[in-house]
């Protein structure tokens, strides 16, 4: 049993869905987007902006934020209506997301989007960014933690892994690492393309406490959580959590697939992977209902 309470579990599965309501909308209006690994990782950006994140959507630049990278910037598809709704940008922008002229491209610049931390896209530097960013917090005494997000198809970059070096090696436990491990990529299955396991040996053996979930629970998400930030209040080996996820998770008929990983969506195919995204809401809040306190 999770521990959090059925009532907020239940909020955040209804965030959750707006918002992969909102990603499937916008790939629509774009023509066609990163889908798969959006809404992959999409619990985990509804928990951060909805739970965890010290933000001011007010003052997007607050010095004492808690910092978001999302390294994996393809899926900006999902992270723009996630900023949207929270109010740092016009949801309008979504209708011309990816399009000529538009602020919003399909990675997200932090120059012209507010509430984005670092400009990615260019796959292998949101660690090392992460990195810098939780190190420099240490530097200057400063309380806020960073998180960062990577792909599981993005680890065959090597950076990221010179990135894990330096945070275990400079024991940035304020420095929260997730994996979205959807086992997918863009042109196959990650075991084909590049073989990653055993991935959470490596984690450890890279000096990080590495925690094995769900990705697409937001109960065990938030368990997770809670413990790399008790664990961030002391200079100790870096928590790395890594989220088994699928790939399109909410529409069951493209879920786990890689062909999702980037595709057109039309007004037939909007209409019935609504339908589906319906479906699973209702299955989620029946797991809350069950495992929520």
């Amino acid at each position: 049993m999770a521990n959090l309470s059925k009532k907020e579990w239940l909020a955040l599965e209804n965030k959750a869905y707006e918002l992969r309501k909102l990603c499937l909308q916008t790939t629509m209006w774009a023509g066609s987007g990163h889908i798969g690994g959006g809404l992959s990782v999409m619990d985990l950006l509804t928990v951060l902006y909805h739970k965890y994140l010290n933000i001011k959507v007010e003052d997007p630049h607050w010095e004492d934020r808690d910092r978001f990278i999302l390294s994996k910037g393809h899926a900006g598809i999902a992270y723009a209506p996630v900023l949207c709704e929270k109010g740092f940008n016009d949801p309008e922008q979504l209708k011309t997301f990816n399009l000529s002229g538009s602020k919003m491209g399909i990675h997200l610049d932090s120059n012209k989007v507010d509430g984005v931390d670092a400009s990615t896209g260019s796959l292998g530097h949101g660690v090392s960014i992460a990195a810098g960013t939780a190190l420099a917090a240490r530097l200057m005494n400063k309380d806020y933690l960073t998180y960062v997000a990577t792909g599981d198809g993005e680890l065959g970059e090597g950076s990221n892994w010179e990135g894990f070096m330096t945070i275990n090696h400079y024991q940035l436990s304020n420095c929260i690492v997730f994996i979205d491990r959807n086992h997918c990529m863009i042109d196959g299955p990650t075991e084909e393309v590049m073989k990653l396991e055993p991935l959470a040996d490596k984690m450890i053996a890279f000096g990080f406490n590495t925690i094995c979930i769900d990705g697409n629970n937001i109960g065990e998400l938030c368990d997770a959580i809670d413990v790399a930030i008790a664990r961030s209040k002391e200079k100790c080996a870096p928590t790395c959590i890594l989220m088994d996820t699928q790939k399109g998770a909410g529409i069951k008929s493209i879920a786990g697939d890689y062909h999702c990983h980037y595709m057109a969506i039309d007004d037939e195919l909007f209409a019935k992977y609504s339908k589906e995204l319906e479906e699973d809401f209702k299955a989620r809040c029946d797991r809350a209902n069950k495992e929520g306190k």
